[in-house]
């Protein structure tokens, strides 16, 4: 059975018009979630709601870990401080010549500051040296005045 040139076009035109026709009809809406899919997405946002809470309570605790270390280092010096100035103290009042009553002993960061006065310049030099021989120490700023006692 030959067909004519004629009914193949009519064929493939109204195969077109049909292809035509159905590209213009709108697609029908996504199906409703079943219950399932709705639980299952539900533990899903859950389970990424979880994760952002467990990364912020791991921050937080990173950033109090890190305050509770400068906490110490800080407590840490101030105790050292502490000690340099009550070893330069002792020191000074060793001394015959110097009175630790007469000199005020600073220490922060291990930088001693020393005012008050010294009896003579060789007293007063010597409560430099004094005070630079102290574990800790790093640098001595001595502002003590010669001052002979009466």
């Amino acid at each position: 059975m030959q067909r004519s040139p004629r009914t193949l076009a009519a064929v493939a035109a109204a195969v077109a018009a049909l292809a035509l026709a159905a590209c213009d009809k709108p697609e029908p809406p996504p199906p409703e979630p079943t219950v399932g899919q709705r639980i299952d997405q539900g533990i899903a946002a859950a389970e990424r709601k979880a994760e952002e809470i467990k990364d912020g309570v791991a921050q937080a605790g990173s950033e109090a870990g890190q305050a509770v270390r400068e906490a110490v280092d800080t407590a840490a010096e101030r105790t050292r401080d502490v000690a340099i100035t009550a070893e330069v103290n002792a020191k000074l009042a060793s001394d015959d010549k110097l009175s630790a009553m007469r000199i005020d002993v600073d220490t922060v960061d291990g930088r001693v500051a020393l005012k008050g006065s010294a009896p003579d310049a060789e007293s007063r030099e010597r409560a430099t040296r004094l005070a630079a021989q102290i574990d800790g120490v790093v640098a001595v700023d001595n502002r003590l005045t010669v001052e002979p006692r009466s």
